[in-house]
């Protein structure tokens, strides 16, 4: 089926019943997440192959990076990006749903706020934000921030296996 000549609300219905029937592992479920991204792109500054680039280096850095970072690597500053960032539709919601589809890992586990990049940690609103978008997808968390610990353990251990080459 030619995604591209359905309408936005047409795609998003797709999603939400793919979603609500737990069936997020379905091919045709996949193809929707990134044709969903492919027309959010149209309308953002902020580039998806570029911040998914980023969100890779850093994985094989073993390293987390700032919403800020992940701005810049699409030439963007901060104060213009910052509402583009966040929310269920939000640039960070559309990366997961990239990882996701591409079989990457959570590969935004790795993006944390400035004053949290040396600990990696997530703040409680972007927490929140990150399991929200995880349990859409189908994903079970049980503890929030267990989860995040392990999907930013799993980023680093992809990353790992892509510097030595396995």
């Amino acid at each position: 089926m030619d995604l591209t000549t359905k309408t936005d609300p047409e795609i998003e219905t797709w999603i939400r019943n793919y979603e609500n029937a737990g069936k997020t592992s379905e091919t045709f479920y996949l193809e929707l997440l990134e044709e969903r991204v492919r027309r959010t792109q149209l309308k953002q500054r902020l580039d998806f192959d570029r911040s998914l680039e980023h969100l890779k280096q850093a994985a094989i850095d073993h390293a987390c990076i700032s919403y800020g970072e992940l701005a810049k690597a699409s030439g963007v500053e901060w104060s213009k990006a910052r509402h583009q960032m966040n929310g269920s539709s939000g640039h960070l919601d559309r990366l997961l749903d990239l990882c996701y589809a591409r079989g990457l890992p959570l590969l935004t586990a790795t993006c944390v706020n400035q004053d949290n990049v040396a600990d990696g940690e997530l703040g409680e609103e972007a927490l929140a934000g990150f399991v929200a978008g995880a349990r859409r997808l189908g994903l079970v968390v049980h503890d929030p921030r267990e989860f995040h610990h392990r999907c930013r353990d799993e980023c680093w251990e992809w990353g790992a296996k892509e510097q030595s080459g396995d």
